[in-house]
């Protein structure tokens, strides 16, 4: 649960000025992290902020093994 939460945690600077038309809700249920994009406009800038995302929480797990 303590990781979970961790890289919730390391997730919410990221989560601010998101490009406009995209929206990201990070919650932490059962101890898995589960990632709510939104997107109103680009698939191409929906995939990009995904791998971003996903990205981060890989820095984010390796920092915290």
């Amino acid at each position: 649960k303590e990781k979970a939460q961790t890289v919730k945690k390391a997730l919410d600077p990221d989560n601010v000025n998101f490009p406009q038309g995209l929206s990201l809700i990070v919650e932490n249920i059962d101890n898995k992290l589960v990632f709510n994009f939104e997107n109103e406009d680009d698939m191409k800038k929906l995939i990009g902020t995904v791998d971003e995302v996903l990205a981060h929480v890989q820095v984010a797990l390796k920092v915290i093994e």
